[in-house]
């Protein structure tokens, strides 16, 4: 008798996550890596929040709360979407998981029949695809290379709309590439949705705060008010407020779905962490400053970063409006042979070698559905920046 499921046969594991596995097995045995694979903010939670966190333990926050969320924090959610995002919702058009990915996964597994299709535009964050699998539906993957900015046109939506389609998955600013929709070309895709009521929206908006030069977010459900009854609207505190490990996501949407999803949590992890709670409670109602004073110093990482990308032979790097990530073309590397004599035919090969020879540890494009690339994560100190770029320039320069 076969112990495993045949379900999990569709799905692999996150490379992202295996990579950062990796990287601390390496840095264990003594090797001297830099990783710049993980996708957290390397800045401490503001002490504010600690500080609510060590308050709510004190206060004996620390039993079962509510499934999908405490009253508290999930008014906060309310007010949250109603100052930020023109969006009004009631408490029971809200929820709460243990990290936005579970909010996600939630909605999927509350939704889709075998058969049903998800529109996922790539590059894509690594779990959107086996997380649709692993809830029994089919990926429809629409890809938006570097010469599009890496966002997909209303004619490439429109052609991927089938009957079964259920969900189209919209991320802006993108993991892994950075790259945000400005309010028309937002409008342009919302204009295809309206016209197909039998989809519906999942918007995962967790790097709503970290955009760059004047970049205007807007999410679906605000440009389009019309679609609000058949869009979820995903956030979370972990990128915004550097809290990743407080595993505290949300969402809005239709009573409906969120009573659904409460179910699924229900069966599977009941609450967030109570104290978690607590703590997302005082990042959303608390003093905001904190944000502009990181997204400063992620923009100027940034910058540092496609600089130093764009000087390495081979390698183009576009400049992304947000998030913390730069998606570069390797296209020019290929073909050729590193000074430790790996062939690089493919950018899982790159960054396998580069890993080998230089020990600095990225993302190869493949995992995120567009090839030849790499992400970067630049949530990393400046003079760790400095020493990877000056690696991997010297990787490059000694291709042949």
């Amino acid at each position: 008798m076969d112990l495993l499921s045949a379900t999990l046969s569709r799905v692999k594991p996150s490379p992202t996550v295996a990579l950062t596995g990796l990287v601390a097995e390496l840095k264990a045995a003594g090797r001297d890596i830099i990783g710049l694979g993980a996708g957290e903010p390397d800045f401490p939670t503001p002490e504010n929040i600690r500080e609510a966190g060590k308050r709510a333990v004190d206060a004996g926050h620390t039993r079962y709360t509510a499934v999908d969320g405490i009253a508290e924090l999930k008014a906060a959610i309310v007010e949250k979407f109603r100052r930020e995002n023109d969006l009004s919702y009631d408490t029971s058009e809200v929820t709460v998981s243990s990290g936005g990915k579970q909010v996600l996964y939630n909605a999927l597994m509350a939704t889709l029949n075998p058969g049903d299709e998800v529109i996922i535009p790539a590059p894509y964050w690594v779990s959107y695809p086996d997380m649709v699998r692993l809830a029994g539906g089919e990926p429809v993957i629409i890809e938006a290379g570097i010469e599009a900015g890496f966002r997909v046109t209303p004619e490439q939506l429109e052609a991927a709309i089938t009957p079964k389609t259920k969900w189209l998955i919209f991320n802006s600013p993108s993991n892994p590439t950075g790259a945000g929709y400005a309010p028309d070309a937002l409008r342009a895709l919302t204009e295809v949705l309206e016209r197909h009521p039998h989809v519906w929206i999942m918007s995962d908006d967790m790097y709503e705060h970290i955009a760059f030069d004047g970049f205007e977010f807007r999410t679906p459900a605000q440009i389009a008010p019309g679609l609000k009854d058949r869009t979820l609207t995903v956030n979370g505190v972990s990128k915004a407020y550097a809290m990743t490990g407080w595993r505290i996501g949300y969402a809005g949407g239709p009573q409906e779905l969120i009573g659904a999803m409460r179910k699924i949590q229900s069966q599977s992890t009941s609450n967030p962490c109570s104290v978690s709670q607590w703590a997302a409670v005082e990042a959303l109602t608390g003093p905001q400053d904190y944000i502009a004073e990181s997204v400063a110093v992620f923009q100027r990482r940034r910058d540092l970063v496609v600089d130093g990308l764009n000087a390495a032979a081979g390698i183009t790097c576009p400049v992304p409006e947000g998030a913390f990530y730069v998606y570069p073309s390797i296209e020019g590397c290929l073909g050729k042979t590193s000074k430790g004599g790996a062939a690089i035919t493919t950018d899982e090969e790159f960054c396998r070698a580069l890993l080998e020879e230089t020990g600095v540890a990225v993302v190869f494009g493949a995992a995120f559905g567009v090839s030849p690339a790499f992400r970067v994560s630049y949530a990393a100190a400046d003079d760790v920046l400095t020493e990877a770029l000056s690696r991997i320039q010297d990787f490059c320069a000694g291709l042949s």
